[in-house]
């Protein structure tokens, strides 16, 4: 398994840097952010993720442990894979991402390539309180009960009955506002406008 390279960057290709160690050049995918950062000619270390299919090999890079860390817990969520969570990460700043992920920024994880709303919820809910950083709290919003995902929430239910999951439902209706009938908070939470 491969940990760290260190080497020179000898080319910058797309969203690929070729970093040359002792002769041999291997192929990184990076984020936009380490792709500006690497400077070609210069030394350089990288952490190193492999992700090794059948019929590929793929070697991600990034300058900063924390990256890789926030990148890897990316990967543990259902239906994300190296290349998603790559793009993820492209958004802005490791801070950025997670900041996103604590407050609950679904629009703003959505813009990264192939994530669509129910990914994008569904990273929010799973990651939220992994990151380390304070954010919406949905119990204080009076949508969850402590310590389960027990509704107690008729807009809530409602969105259950129609296929939503609990955390799916919450989310959605996380910043529409709790004295809406219940029928409008459905509705709402259903088009994703927040009132």
């Amino acid at each position: 398994m491969i940990v760290t390279l260190s080497g020179v960057v000898t080319e910058k290709l797309g969203d690929t840097v070729v970093l040359e160690v002792q002769g041999l050049g291997y192929g990184l995918l990076v984020t936009n952010e380490d792709f500006g950062a690497l400077v070609q000619d210069q030394k350089a270390k990288v952490y190193v993720y492999e992700h090794i299919r059948e019929n590929s090999h793929d070697l991600f890079g990034f300058l900063k442990l924390d990256t890789k860390r926030l990148f890897e817990q990316l990967l543990d969520v259902n239906g994300v894979g190296p290349r998603m969570a790559l793009s993820i990460l492209s958004l802005g700043s490791v801070d950025d991402v997670q900041q996103a992920l604590a407050n609950g920024d679904v629009r703003f994880i959505q813009q990264a390539n192939g994530v669509g709303k129910r990914i994008a919820e569904r990273l929010i809910v799973e990651l939220k309180d992994k990151v380390g950083l304070p954010g919406t709290n949905l119990e204080s919003a009076g949508l969850l009960q402590s310590d389960s995902v027990v509704l107690k929430d008729d807009a809530a239910k409602g969105l259950v009955s129609l296929g939503y999951t609990p955390q799916d439902a919450l989310l959605a209706l996380q910043d529409v506002e709790v004295s809406l009938p219940t029928e409008e908070r459905i509705r709402l939470a259903l088009k994703g406008v927040r009132a």
